[in-house]
């Protein structure tokens, strides 16, 4: 039996990263600033892509790409994340097997360098999906993540950040508007999806808040009858309209491509009042993302393919 003409095509593996969507425009970008960010965005794709050019699993990969992600200042998760209104770092992350649908997620924690570890190891070695606060921390050391000092997260940018949303007394959390949340997705050559997404929330949130990148169907979903995604946004309007999971459903239960079922949610996500932007891999190789901001910082992989680097909307 012949293979379909998309999956003899499709390549080997593929890797798509995100760094967060928002008023991305090249008149307020400096040279500086958008030199790093693409250096962080190439260093995290070539993290994942050597996991899965070795053959490594798509869930490695996932977590290689953001382990450099969270610690790359320029984006808003593990160090450089943003500011609580008490001045504190929470950072939230979640991660997903396509192939079994497994899942880890932790929410408002605070001495794990790397997240999107401790999210893989609340899916791998706990009966649990998610962790949060105190007992995640707690988990984490006795789990032997390595530990950071509250310091180590904390940056002059985003204690500025904060000051400015307190002296303004702005009403909606994050003062520059921009999503810094880091994410990733990947088909391995075993033709299995992961995703996994990592963020400290918004500047200035209280009270515990917790955005969609911990919650399974909303900012993270993986399914190999589907798709993987990541999402980056104001959140509370991507939980509300569960953005991962309906993409996933759309692909597997109306045969959408990728990129229309994105597209869709996305849209769906704007009517509600939601902005921001995910990324999508398929076991059939497609790749792709959709935002409805003015950028996004992404970039992809693939065997055999050219590697992509972005951030303005305008860009491929």
């Amino acid at each position: 039996m012949s293979l379909p003409a998309a999956a003899q095509s499709a390549p080997e593996w593929t890797l798509v990263i995100h760094g967060g969507a928002g008023v991305l425009q090249r008149d307020k970008m400096t040279p500086e600033r958008e030199a790093a960010a693409r250096a962080g965005l190439d260093a995290a794709l070539d993290a994942g892509s050597k996991v899965l050019a070795g053959g490594g699993s798509a869930l490695d990969a996932v977590e290689a790409a953001i382990r450099v992600l969270e610690d790359d200042p320029n984006f808003n998760a593990g160090r450089g994340a943003v500011f609580t209104y008490e001045g504190t770092n929470e950072l939230d992350a979640s991660i997903m097997d396509g192939a079994t649908r497994a899942a880890g997620a932790v929410a408002g924690v605070t001495r794990t360098r790397h997240p999107v570890s401790l999210a893989r190891k609340v899916m791998e070695d706990s009966p649990h999906v998610m962790l949060a606060g105190k007992g995640a921390d707690i988990f984490s050391a006795e789990k032997g993540l390595e530990q950071a000092d509250p310091s180590w997260f904390a940056t002059d940018e985003r204690r500025q950040q904060l000051e400015k949303m307190k002296a303004k007394k702005t009403s909606w959390f994050d003062v520059d508007m921009k999503y810094g949340t880091v994410g990733a997705v990947a088909k391995d050559k075993a033709g299995h999806v992961a995703a996994a997404t990592s963020t400290g929330g918004v500047t200035g949130k209280r009270w515990g808040r917790v955005g969609d990148s911990p919650i399974i169907g909303a900012g993270t979903y993986a399914d190999d009858r589907g798709c993987a995604i990541s999402a980056t946004g104001s959140g509370e309007y991507f939980i509300r309209e569960g953005v991962a999971h309906e993409i996933c459903a759309r692909v597997r239960f109306k045969g959408e491509s990728l990129k229309t079922a994105a597209d869709v949610v996305m849209g769906e996500t704007k009517a509600l009042g939601g902005s921001g932007g995910v990324i999508v891999t398929g076991p059939t190789g497609e790749m792709g993302w959709s935002f409805n901001t003015p950028g996004m910082y992404r970039g992809k992989a693939s065997a055999g393919g050219k590697k992509v680097i972005a951030i303005y909307g305008d860009e491929e």
